[in-house]
């Protein structure tokens, strides 16, 4: 007996020693190429970039993994009670791998052995950590091994705190949410510290399986696992039996119809934001570095400027007639699931997509397009209402808005047509809209900083991405010349000097060039600032050329409005093609008097720790950082932009352009308590209507034009559409502020000019004008007129005017 037991003593010794080197070659084979742990120690997760607004409010996200990483000991007590009651009751007393839930786990999957059932895993929260930040998700016995002996030694080496802090900070939670602090946006759109029980719940539900669980999708499913954590948490002490069922009896609380987090109206700021970090720090950094930017965007002016933009294109649009329906469905009985298929603008609110159920001579009967929840489940509330026949009526026109193709609604619209409505306020009924085919770009700027306060580049994001603010190359017409006229004035000429207004051919390369005027003729001799003020393109001709070209574009080159210009003749008349953006801050230095500016839509970038990587601001302050004050004076911040013009001449362009606004080609459309100047610009066919304008303190510009250039209409000038726009933005921005006067530079003399002939006026002579000059200079002795080169006499000079409007001839035409 005692020898049959040492035979099986050793038999089993033999068995066991030899299954301990089986293991042990096993162990080893498996964790020669185990990934080290230690990586977790400088472990960066993906983290999204988030922009704001000059106000800290948030205009954007850009995420691969739209994640918050947030610090343990951060997240509340609750809230780690939820997810470690449904993940791991047992964290915080085991040593990585909790073999009592493994035993249990053992026993519950052979119970349910030929169930179908899946089988229940017994993961720890450690385990899942290294799973997910160093192993593959693969269902093998290998990667189950690996996972333990990689969880004992993530436990020997790191906190429990820091373990959690990286699980809840790395799974994904669903609805492109990773981490908890995204997670707790996402779904309840509050921060992790106001969670309640059953939203905290909830969110330690969805790791498990965030599809299964969905909000909307698998309610049911997700309300009964929610149930079963709160169950968990009341029966481990974290919760009181009472908070626990009232917790039970709550809705999900997840919204569908929760408004965007986004600051509204800034698409198109938002996505030149981003084209600017991506070139500037590479896709990685933008998608996953993290990144807190603070913008120069000013949300009260990003209004203004996309109601002054959307106005006048529309009203545009509008006086061209109607061009079409958005398209045709069928309007059966439930009209309301097609239409519901058709994605409205999302950046359009104000507007409604209908369908037409029936018309008549006095209006049009419409169904609203119901809504649609975050699960694709359609409202069954029918909304419809009326359009009267005097809100369509200048849908009545043709598409080029020259005759009438329609009496009455019912020659517009027919039943099943889709098209845009808006809500009057006034009557609960409501009114035709159209979008607009017709675009056009707006940038307002600080002209002592260069930040962008608004940017809009086009009618909607959601109907076209492309920003034809800074991306549209557009030829900016006579809104160029000021740039012409600032050569002149800084190179020996001045306001009062006199260009003749005829007829002129330019020869170059065999072919014969003859600009003229807007609506033919010319004025005879003229000084610069008439010439400005009604924006004389034979005058800016000659004096381009009476110049040089080479100085126009050195000038133009230095302002930012070209990076390389084509020193021709064409181009004074703003033929060259550029962006709002640059014209905008070319404008600016003009409003600054003369200094520099480089436009910015960023003015500081943090990194993930709060270290500012980049600050848009260079000028100097030696002493803004004192410890303590002892008496001393106030900071002074030392300005070290580059001068690029003479504040003198600045000023003097600046009043020429006041006379733009007075007399000449927008006057009456632009009407502000504050002084202010401005450029009118059209091209050849009125194809581009531009309008640059500023105040002392603020400079806007806009362009309107289609995206394939082709004539607006006859008329359709810079002074006519884009000056209102203009307008109709600086009173709402000014409103409330102290109306400002430029600054004369001093030094400079005003003196009282004959306004036609620019020479000194006698104490009561009509049609006199002060006039800016620099030191040294001052109005002609005598009179004399440049490129007058050819005429006889002085007689026959000043009567060049009737001459030279007998003498036009067509061809080629300017920009203007």
């Amino acid at each position: 007996m005692i020898r049959l037991i040492g035979y099986f003593f050793g038999l089993g010794t033999v068995l066991f020693l030899g299954a301990a080197m089986v293991l042990t070659a096993y162990l080893g084979e498996v964790t020669k190429d185990l990934p080290d742990y230690e990586v977790l120690a400088s472990y960066s997760p993906p983290v999204t970039t988030r922009v704001h607004a000059d106000d800290g409010r948030l205009i954007a996200e850009f995420a691969r993994e739209r994640r918050l990483f947030l610090p343990i000991q951060a997240i509340p007590d609750r809230v780690k009670a939820a997810f470690l009651s449904a993940e791991d009751k047992n964290f915080y007393q085991h040593a990585g791998v909790d073999f009592q839930g493994l035993v249990r786990a053992v026993a519950v999957n052979v119970q349910n052995m030929g169930s179908g059932r899946r089988p229940v895993g017994a993961s720890t929260i450690t385990q899942q950590v290294a799973k997910n930040f160093l192993l593959s998700a693969d269902q093998t016995i290998d990667r189950k091994v690996k996972e333990a002996i990689l969880a004992f030694r993530i436990e020997q080496a790191y906190s429990k705190d820091r373990i959690l802090e990286l699980y809840l900070n790395e799974i994904f939670f669903g609805l492109n949410s990773y981490g908890l602090a995204s997670a707790a946006l996402t779904y309840f759109d509050k921060p992790v510290t106001e969670l309640s029980i059953a939203e905290a719940a909830y969110l330690a539900s969805l790791p498990k399986g965030p599809s299964n669980y969905h909000p909307f999708r698998h309610r049911e499913a997700a309300l009964e696992r929610r149930n079963w954590v709160i169950d968990r948490m009341v029966e481990n002490g974290y919760v009181t039996k009472e908070d626990g069922e009232q917790a039970k009896e709550s809705d999900l609380g997840v919204s569908t119809k929760r408004t965007t987090p986004y600051l509204f109206a800034s698409d198109y700021f938002a996505s030149e934001v981003r084209r600017q970090l991506m070139d500037k720090y590479g896709e990685d950094a933008l998608y996953e570095g993290g990144l807190s930017v603070r913008t120069s965007l000013d949300p009260k002016l990003q209004l203004f400027a996309r109601k002054a933009l959307q106005d006048g294109l529309i009203n545009y649009d509008e006086m061209r007639g109607f061009h079409g329906v958005i398209k045709q469905i069928d309007a059966g009985a439930d009209w309301g699931i097609p239409l519901s298929k058709v994605v409205p603008f999302r950046d359009v609110p104000e507007w409604k997509l209908a369908i037409v159920l029936a018309t008549d001579e006095g209006g049009v009967d419409i169904g609203i397009r119901p809504e649609v929840d975050a699960a694709g489940k359609i409202d069954e509330a029918r909304a419809t209402g009326r359009i009267d026949a005097k809100a369509m009526k200048w849908a009545y026109r043709s598409p080029t808005g020259e005759r009438k193709t329609a009496k009455n609604p019912t020659g517009v619209l027919t039943p099943g047509d889709v098209v845009y409505v808006e809500r009057l306020a006034d009557t609960g009924s409501y009114r035709l809209r159209q979008p607009p085919k017709v675009q056009g770009g707006f940038i307002a700027m600080d002209p002592h900083t260069g930040r962008v306060l608004a940017m809009v580049g086009g009618f909607s994001y959601g109907q076209s991405e492309f920003n034809r603010a800074t991306q549209a190359m557009r030829q900016p017409g006579s809104s160029f010349k000021p740039f012409v006229y600032a050569a002149a004035l800084d190179n020996g000429y001045t306001p009062a000097s006199v260009v003749l207004d005829a007829p002129i051919e330019i020869v170059s390369g065999g072919q014969v060039w003859r600009p003229q005027n807007y609506g033919g003729g010319s004025a005879g001799p003229s000084t610069l600032r008439l010439g400005i003020e009604k924006s004389r393109n034979l005058m800016t001709v000659r004096l381009a050329n009476d110049m040089g070209m080479n100085l126009v574009a050195e000038y133009a080159e230095r302002f930012g409005i070209y990076d390389k210009m084509q020193p021709v003749l064409s181009m004074s008349l703003g033929s060259g093609e550029t962006t709002v953006m640059r014209m905008v801050a070319a404008y600016s230095v003009l409003a600054n008097g003369g200094k520099q500016i480089k436009p910015t839509v960023i003015d500081r970038i943090q990194d993930r720790y709060g270290k500012t990587i980049f600050k848009h601001e260079e000028r100097i302050c030696q002493t803004c950082n004192a410890d303590e004050w002892a008496g001393q004076g106030e900071p002074e911040v030392i300005d070290n932009r580059e001068q690029v013009l003479d504040p003198m001449t600045a000023y003097q362009i600046t009043s020429m352009m006041q006379g733009v606004i007075l007399r000449g080609t927008a006057a009456g459309k632009v009407k502000l308590d504050s002084e202010v100047a401005g450029k009118s610009g059209t091209t050849n066919d009125e194809k581009d209507a531009w309008f640059v304008g500023y105040t002392p303190n603020l400079v806007a510009g806009v362009y309107m034009g289609f995206d394939d250039p082709k004539p607006l209409g006859r008329g359709a000038t810079g002074g006519s559409l884009a000056a209102p726009l203009f307008n109709n933005f600086m009173q709402p921005a000014l409103k409330g502020e102290k109306p400002e006067k430029f600054i004369v530079p001093e030094g400079m003399k005003l003196i009282a000019v004959n306004r036609k002939t620019g020479m000194q006026a006698m104490e009561g002579e009509p049609e006199t004008i002060m006039e800016a000059f620099k030191p040294g200079t001052g109005p002609a002795d005598v009179f004399s007129v440049i490129g007058a080169e050819g005429y006889a006499s002085p007689e026959e000079i000043l009567n060049s005017s009737q001459q030279a409007k007998d003498a036009v001839q067509k061809g080629q035409g300017g920009l203007f």
